[in-house]
């Protein structure tokens, strides 16, 4: 049975943001934040919602993206690290496990970095130490190098939902991963185009500047420097077509740990980037991983 959720608004720079909240059934019960990825939703944190009923879930919307799509004004790591403070504050919360997948981890140690009065501790799922990007790129190559088909589809239009349900359905990452909580999530990302038909909520220009900030200036390493509180990187051996090495290749992998020891890191086998967090097996071992920072936090 899914979790029942419901939807605030949380003023910002700009607007509103929209954040998706899993209520636990006890007032005292502990609460992560929970951050998704570049072209994303909060409904990206329905399986994980589903295998931690005691535990609230605080989860936005990411500026230029699912209903927080026509926020106005700059983004980039630290934009998304102050709209996370106003979340945060919005709801009364004191130092808090953060949960970050691919984007949402470098936003993560961005958040960590700039607002630690506001962070217990970080789990990064498969994201928040520099990608080996290529060089000498401009904007638009440097996604479609990094995102490939899931930047490529932002500037599609669909008939219906069906149609972008057929869009993804054959996609190699959800080849044994396809389930009524997908296609929830999927169709919560469609709003409408303007001509009759729909399209991706995530904004190809915001992407843009995100992917740019992440790869090209010196937001993640300048945030990775002043990070002050304990950091698991969790990663996996496929990508985001299911395809070996992933966004951390081994020797890539071997000289961030070195730079940053500091940051743990457990290595899971058998996920690739999109169903370590949306499936029910990836959520299951998220939560078992979420419990064990929310003792460490309480410790």
């Amino acid at each position: 049975m899914t979790r029942a959720r419901r939807e605030v608004r949380v003023p910002v720079a700009g607007g509103d943001l929209a954040v998706g909240v899993w209520d636990a059934a006890e007032p005292d019960a502990p609460t992560i934040l929970a951050i998704h990825g570049v072209t994303s939703s909060h409904l990206a944190w329905e399986n994980l919602a589903d295998a931690l009923p005691g535990v609230r879930i605080i989860a936005p919307d990411l500026r230029g993206r699912g209903r927080s799509n026509e926020l106005v004004g700059p983004a980039g790591m630290l934009s998304h690290a102050d709209d996370l403070a106003a979340v945060a504050r919005a709801h009364g919360l004191g130092p808090t496990v953060v949960v970050a997948h691919s984007m949402g981890a470098f936003v993560a140690v961005a958040f960590a970095a700039r607002h630690p009065d506001l962070v217990a501790r970080l789990l990064l799922v498969d994201g928040g130490l520099p990608l080996g990007a290529p060089a000498g790129l401009d904007a638009d190559e440097l996604v479609g190098a990094i995102l490939g088909p899931t930047a490529a589809r932002l500037n599609l239009r669909f008939a219906d939902v069906a149609e972008y349900l057929d869009f993804w359905r054959d996609h190699p990452a959800f080849a044994a991963d396809w389930t009524p909580a997908l296609e929830r999530y999927l169709a919560y990302d469609l709003v409408p185009a303007g001509d009759g038909g729909l399209r991706p909520a995530t904004s190809y220009a915001t992407t843009v500047e995100d992917t740019v900030d992440m790869n090209t200036t010196t937001t993640v390493v300048d945030s990775l420097a002043a990070l002050s509180r304990p950091a698991l990187l969790i990663t996996v051996p496929r990508g985001l077509q299911d395809e070996a090495p992933g966004l951390y290749p081994d020797e890539h992998l071997r000289g961030l740990l070195a730079a940053y020891p500091d940051i743990a890191h457990e290595r899971w086998e058998g996920f690739n980037h999109y169903t370590v967090v949306l499936s029910a097996s990836g959520a299951a071992r998220i939560a078992a991983a979420v419990e064990r920072e929310l003792s460490l936090a309480t410790a």
